[in-house]
């Protein structure tokens, strides 16, 4: 896990210096992507509902969409076309050397945590989640403390953290990712599988859509909560701007019921969405208190 980002700030650097990973020094992200033409993304394809090959084959995606409105306005700002170039990766941290060395301008779907913080800097939150439990449908503990009950963690420390915390008398199993977890639920060698509940909702409908459910339900409060947004590369305030205006607006017209706005979100979020485990209240409540720090961004009427 990159050392798991929880080693110091030089041992960081000195780890990604002695592997090949030079940070960047050629020009601001904005003067690079002007300059090339080209925006870069870096995504997984396999991670409903943020980003993913549909059944035409094409990248789609509630990040993928979030993406193109910071396209749409690089192009405006720039005053040219330019190419949207999409790079697959499969964790945050396969992303941030790939970020620091610039070889992608942009990664989403991830969270916040104060190490992170230290290397790259974050956008707006497009989103919001939290941390449960998957476990095999109808098989509800009824011991909810999980003592010496096996549940995997995925290499994500403030997933761990979470768990340890709500559960300490637990007993935690590395996995690898959700794929690993799930099989070890299947064949039984953990009893529950941790995670963010977005994606293990998306990646419950991809494996087994009748054969997992989330613990806590859905009625209670999860184990944790935050936004999802993405990273840019550390000291770019203006590509920054450029991203949190995009993500800002996008909130802005969902919340007065823009239609163009309106659905790009409840296509993939929300009580009709194609993850639909965050309310739509909730959704609302969460974009009103992040953009009332910011200046409106007027709609015209229809």
């Amino acid at each position: 896990m990159l050392k798991k980002l929880v080693i110091t700030s030089l041992s960081l650097m000195g780890l990604l210096l002695s592997t090949g990973v030079k940070p960047t020094m050629a020009g601001t992200v904005l003067e690079n992507i002007a300059k090339t033409g080209t925006f870069t993304v870096a995504t997984p394809f396999n991670t409903v509902p943020y980003s993913y090959y549909n059944p035409e084959n094409e990248l789609t995606g509630f990040s993928i969409d979030v993406v193109k409105l910071i396209h749409q306005q690089l192009e405006k700002e720039l005053g040219r076309k330019i190419e949207l170039n999409f790079v697959e990766v499969n964790s945050i941290q396969e992303a941030i050397p790939k970020m620091i060395s610039g070889q992608v301008d942009i990664t989403c779907n991830t969270a916040f945590t104060w190490e992170r913080d230290k290397y790259v800097d974050y956008t707006l939150r497009y989103t919001i989640s939290g941390i449960r439990l998957l476990i095999p449908k109808g098989k509800a503990p009824t011991d909810t403390s999980f003592t010496n009950k096996k549940i995997g963690i995925p290499p994500q420390t403030f997933v761990r953290d979470a768990i340890k915390l709500n559960y300490p008398s637990a007993i935690l199993v590395d996995v690898k990712s959700l794929e690993e977890g799930t099989n070890s639920l299947n064949e039984g060698k953990i009893d529950a599988l941790a995670g963010d509940s977005i994606l293990l909702d998306g990646f419950r409908q991809q494996v087994n859509p009748d054969g997992f459910e989330q613990f806590p339900p859905f009625a209670e409060p999860s184990l944790a909560q935050y936004g999802v947004g993405c990273i840019v590369p550390e000291n770019n305030s203006a590509f920054l701007n450029i991203a949190n205006y995009s993500i800002a607006r996008m909130m802005e017209g969902y919340i007065v019921k823009d239609p163009e706005m309106t659905q790009l979100f409840q296509k993939w979020m929300g009580e009709n969405g194609v993850v639909n485990i965050v309310s739509d209240e909730a959704v609302e409540l969460f974009f009103k208190t992040t953009i009332i720090n910011h200046e409106q961004i007027p709609f015209p009427k229809k």
